[in-house]
């Protein structure tokens, strides 16, 4: 029997009458990097908003480690280890690199978000955020201000975090989103390496991220599970190819 820590079941969202999100059936596997994929409008970021309670679902479960959250609030999902990553940069602009990595540890000190508190009592969490930033090969930058960062680098700061949180599960919502190719390269790389020994759920575009790292992957359509498996499984569907690339003569769905 898999090891499940995420699951859905009939998960459903309706907005005035058009539904959104259509008795989606999730399951993902402790340790896996899972993308969610569809074309535009397929329901991915509203699956997102539910999982991670910015959404209420009008129907179906959410569970975390069997246990339901359907009802649970944002920030109770957070502290349970649900942490997600935006799909616009959420970093403090004028802190440097080490000091917003530091505003994630502070939670461990009881002080989260309290700016006030002398610079003295946080030093204790440098050699943290100087490790959180190795992982994400960004230590050389610990002293830069981050609104000066190359945006693939703020991504990556931006998975440093998420990271300091100590997610059980990481999603990622589109973390190669308007990105040149070696920047997409490295936050590949790098979502790889930050994968060992977590779990992530992820939203993406780009086939040839998702073919590269993702263990298992759910297309999504019109709301609703169109198809379910590896790369190959689903790059091979002809249901999701028709999905992707239209009729097969040409018009397009």
């Amino acid at each position: 029997m898999a090891d499940v820590i995420l699951e859905t079941k009939r998960l459903t969202k309706e907005f005035k009458g058009f539904t959104a999100v259509n008795n989606v059936d999730l399951s993902v596997q402790r340790g896996h990097i899972h993308a969610l994929i569809g074309p535009n409008g397929a329901g991915k970021t509203t699956c997102f908003n539910l999982l991670t309670k910015f959404l209420v679902p009008s129907s179906g479960q959410i569970l975390f480690n069997g246990r339901d959250i359907t009802r649970t609030r944002p920030a109770q999902v957070a502290r349970m280890g649900i942490i997600r990553s935006f799909q616009i940069s959420a970093v403090f602009p004028h802190l440097t690199v080490l000091q917003n990595v530091r505003i994630g540890l502070q939670r461990q000190l009881g002080t989260s978000f309290h700016f006030w508190r002398s610079e003295r009592s946080l030093q204790q969490l440098d050699a943290r955020a100087m490790a959180l930033l190795g992982e994400v090969d960004l230590d050389n930058f610990a002293d830069s201000v981050t609104a000066d960062l190359p945006y693939g680098r703020k991504r990556a700061l931006e998975i440093a975090t998420t990271l300091a949180m100590e997610p059980e599960l990481m999603l990622l919502d589109e973390p190669t989103q308007g990105m040149g190719h070696e920047d997409v390269g490295r936050v590949t790389a790098l979502i790889k390496k930050v994968a060992q020994g977590r779990t992530i759920l992820m939203v993406e575009h780009n086939m040839n991220v998702v073919a590269g790292i993702c263990d298992r992957i759910s297309v999504l359509q019109r709301g609703a599970v169109l198809a379910e498996g590896s790369y190959a499984e689903v790059s091979g569907n002809p249901q999701v190819i028709e999905a992707y690339m239209g009729t097969p003569d040409g018009a397009h769905a």
